[in-house]
């Protein structure tokens, strides 16, 4: 049975739990050059990395070249990422987004730590205090791993928080975390979306995040 939708607007939410590349940053830039680099080196079809955003490096490394050594070639396509932050911005929304919610936020992305700052700091954020990487945890996106972690960082509740992604495996993630979803649809479209997402909007500049007494509230645009 789908779980029962929430009423985002009509919640007060302990804490938010944003994904980073594609919610609150824009990276496609040096990920497709990265990965297409990588793929063409290792003589792997692009096709087959379609589906895959929002999942650990290792991840899709395991599902697409499970005949390659698969710490050698992760630390291939980490390298290459490493070295191209060119073109990273952070998305419309996400600064303010970030600012607003303070202390009650988190940032749970499927990048290791190192990748993570770098496209940040280009884009012109800061993380806050709660952080979790993909170097944090054992199982990735879309096991709901990271954002229990990042919700215990926060001494809340998984099941009152908000997860903000615009990947499936990410919205998976937060569902089966027990949180409510939100979904931003700059990398996947609506009906990707829309079936594990309490709400859709294009970016975060569609969304007043607001903190209350006990929480946070949401207004969508």
């Amino acid at each position: 049975m789908p779980p029962t939708t929430v009423d985002l607007t009509t919640t007060v939410f302990e804490a938010v739990l944003f994904d980073n590349d594609g919610t609150l940053i824009d990276s496609r830039g040096p990920v497709v050059r990265a990965w297409t680099a990588w793929a063409e080196h290792h003589g792997i079809p692009l096709e087959r990395l379609v589906g895959l955003h929002g999942v650990p490096s290792r991840g899709i490394v395991s599902r697409v070249a499970p005949h390659l050594d698969v710490d050698a070639a992760t630390a291939d396509i980490d390298r290459r990422e490493l070295e191209d932050a060119e073109g990273v911005v952070a998305l419309p929304g996400a600064g303010d987004a970030l600012a607003a919610v303070g202390g009650r936020a988190a940032i749970v992305t499927s990048a290791g730590r190192d990748l993570a700052v770098l496209r940040l700091d280009a884009a012109g954020l800061t993380p806050p205090a709660a952080f979790v990487t993909a170097d944090d945890i054992t199982r990735g996106k879309p096991d709901p791993e990271p954002f229990l972690l990042g919700a215990r960082k926060l001494g809340v509740d998984p099941a009152r928080c908000l997860v903000v992604e615009d990947a499936p495996a990410g919205l998976q993630a937060g569902r089966a975390a027990r949180a409510a979803t939100l979904a931003v649809t700059t990398t996947s479209e609506v009906h990707e979306l829309a079936p594990l997402a309490d709400a859709v909007v294009p970016d975060l500049s569609q969304v007043t995040f607001r903190l209350v007494e006990h929480g946070v509230r949401v207004e969508l645009a």
